[in-house]
């Protein structure tokens, strides 16, 4: 009998039952994060409402849906009233041979205007035509239409697998942001987020991988150009690019990955410019409330310069209501001037994001919580950027977060 499973006639907690990559309830076995990334074993699996649809199919939701309000200071600053959100839906079936999963996830944030909400450094993408910069683009309807086959070749965890469909995610880097404990109650997206996981929605994705309990190894291929401004519609695969990616779970405390991926012109604002990608990380869970990554990535454009990529982030529920989260982030980014008849158009700039937060939390009923929080965030910069972002901008967010599960 699986940890997450009833016994007798005790009631059954949707909120914290566990799906995890390779069977239930196992806490030596990684859990799944977002694609087919690897968790450690110790973040558990989705936690959300869990429902038997029969014929050993078990049907999961899980998602949220938060306000937030945005204040970043400064010339370039803005302020914005924002609804974040995303749904997942899945169906997963435990067979004599392996599993099979049918995996889903939608946002309503193409509900908001295209250039997103404020956050100061990021870039990426375009809204009307013209680079997002200073924003954080929403999120398209369709996040993943997938399914996943997995085929039992051992005794002891040992799969081959094949991930893939319209719209998902390929082989690379760490898990994506919005699924790592460790990002879980921060409001704003990473401004490293185009050198980390902006492929976690890719129209077009095929995987290919071998697991074993310690081991995953998996190549994809895939369609490199990122989403483009039309959030409600499914793109045309075109399968150009392709992507490594290997991870190593030793304990249930630790995921340790290293990817590598070939990219065709990924960025509609740098045309004919493809990538190299190479990305480590590594996330740590004691299975007590704190959860932290600390990630590296080095962005190749081919042609053009190495812009390398930082970030620390961490997690911590003290107890049932309080949590500390936190990250720092440097990059060096050549996009913050977009107009090209700027002296500083496309010249590399490195930056440093600190930000800090927290939120309480509320178990409401059945699988529902609400969280209310904040964050604030400084940054530091070259004294060439004082002009267009003031000496010392500030970036603050207030929240409130409503979710199925955690």
């Amino acid at each position: 009998m699986s940890a997450g499973t009833p016994s007798g006639d005790e009631p059954m907690d949707h909120a914290r039952m566990d799906h995890s990559a390779v069977g239930r309830g196992d806490p030596a076995i990684p859990a799944e994060g977002s694609g087919t990334a690897r968790l450690p074993a110790n973040e558990g699996g989705h936690t959300g409402l869990h429902l038997d649809a029969g014929d050993d199919w078990m049907v999961m939701a899980h998602g949220f849906a938060w306000g937030v309000y945005s204040d970043q200071s400064g010339p370039r600053g803005d302020d914005k009233a924002t609804i974040q959100s995303m749904l997942m839906l899945s169906g997963e079936k435990d067979t004599g041979w392996g599993r099979i999963q049918l995996k889903s996830m939608m946002s309503l944030e193409p509900l908001m205007s295209n250039r997103g909400y404020p956050n100061l450094f990021a870039t990426g993408e375009t809204a009307g035509g013209e680079p997002l910069v200073d924003r954080q683009h929403p999120h398209d309807l369709f996040m993943e239409l997938a399914a996943r086959v997995d085929i039992n070749v051992g005794d002891n965890g040992e799969r081959i697998f094949l991930y893939g469909g319209p719209v998902g995610e390929p082989a690379i880097g760490p898990s994506a942001f919005m699924h790592r404990g460790s990002a879980r109650y921060n409001p704003e997206a990473p401004i490293t987020h185009h050198w980390f996981d902006s492929t976690h929605i890719t129209y077009g994705v095929a995987t290919l991988g071998y697991q074993t309990r310690a081991f995953q190894l998996e190549g994809s291929l895939f369609t490199g150009r990122e989403p483009d401004e039309k959030r409600w519609n499914i793109e045309t695969p075109r399968f150009d690019s392709w992507a490594v990616r290997g991870t190593w779970t030793p304990t249930p405390d630790w995921a340790l990955q290293v990817s590598h991926a070939r990219l065709k012109q990924p960025e509609a604002q740098h045309p004919g410019e493809n990538e190299h990608r190479t990305t480590a990380s590594i996330q740590y869970a004691n299975g007590r409330g704190l959860s932290a990554t600390a990630a590296f990535s080095a962005k190749n454009r081919d042609p053009g310069d190495t812009l390398t990529a930082y970030l620390v982030e961490v997690n911590w529920d003290i107890d049932d209501h309080h949590t500390l989260f936190g990250r720092i982030e440097n990059v060096k980014n050549d996009e913050l001037f977009s107009d090209h008849d700027d002296p500083l158009h496309d010249v590399p700039f490195r930056v440093t994001k600190f930000q800090a937060g927290y939120a309480y939390r509320i178990p409401l009923t059945g699988p529902l919580n609400l969280a209310l929080g904040g964050s604030v965030a400084a940054f530091d910069k070259p004294r060439l950027l004082d002009a267009a972002y003031g000496k010392n901008p500030i970036g603050a967010t207030a929240f409130a977060r409503l979710s199925i599960g955690r």
